[in-house]
């Protein structure tokens, strides 16, 4: 008897990003003999598959800036699992993990974090350069045209403005073709107009290159236009009721 291929399941999209059951605490004592500790993620469970757009919201303080940094590789659980392009990260040691980032992670902070006695061409060129691209300069010459810097690529950050700043670093983060971006407040620093701008941009780039983007915000415009949005509170997920979803795109429509 022939069996037809299951072509449903042959096209869906992998997962790129998976966590289980994963915590986050420190310590807070004085003294480290003893054992006052702070929770900061709750058993989180997610699962983000390739080419998703999410977004993750949530008070200042509910422990989406600290489950950013899991997932990206930058730190590593207490407890549970973190599986980025099948990759076990909270077995990995910090070596082993700028490797993982470095061959598959993009990462945009809000502070920008670039590098101020670097111009903006070597800024973008940095990540192609650690990889030993030899076409470094071409890649970061081309990313700086598509951010509409190509008139500013010999300027130091000082030189330039917040959003000038903003899209450096996004054509940073792009450079190397990144499997997933992580954006931590991208546009939380800058002025409504040039936000939009710099949202205009995440989502061409996304589109363009087939990129992943999980983001943090508070941006209700930019919540919106990723494919999900998870809600954190206390350092977990939470279902946002009805009204609350509708209240977040009627806080979009006013925006605009």
């Amino acid at each position: 008897m022939n069996t037809k291929p299951d072509l449903k399941a042959k096209n869906e999209p992998e997962t790129i990003l998976e966590c289980r059951n994963v915590t986050k605490s420190v310590n807070t004592a004085s003294n480290k003999t003893d054992e006052k500790s702070l929770t900061i993620l709750k058993a989180i469970d997610m699962q983000v598959k390739s080419g998703e757009s999410i977004a993750i919201i949530g008070a200042s303080g509910s422990g989406k800036t600290t489950l950013l940094s899991l997932l990206a590789g930058l730190d590593l659980p207490s407890s549970g699992e973190i599986y980025l392009k099948g990759l076990a990260l909270h077995q990995f040691d910090e070596e082993q993990r700028s490797k993982v980032r470095a061959d598959h992670v993009g990462f945009i902070f809000q502070s920008f974090l670039l590098i101020n006695s670097l111009t903006a061409l070597e800024n973008v060129m940095l990540p192609a350069e650690l990889a030993n691209d030899d076409n470094a300069k071409l890649k970061a010459m081309t990313m700086l045209e598509k951010v509409g810097l190509s008139d500013r690529v010999e300027h130091y950050p000082s030189q330039l403005s917040g959003g000038e700043q903003q899209r450096v670093a996004i054509a940073r983060a792009f450079i190397s073709n990144p499997d997933i971006l992580f954006a931590d407040e991208p546009t939380g620093n800058l002025d409504s107009k040039t936000g939009e701008t710099i949202t205009e941009l995440l989502f061409q780039l996304n589109q363009q290159q087939g990129t992943t983007l999980v983001l943090v915000t508070h941006d209700t415009k930019l919540a919106v236009r990723c494919q999900k949005q998870l809600t954190m509170d206390a350092g977990e997920f939470i279902q946002p009721s009805g009204a609350a979803l509708e209240q977040l795109t009627i806080n979009s429509v006013k925006a605009g």
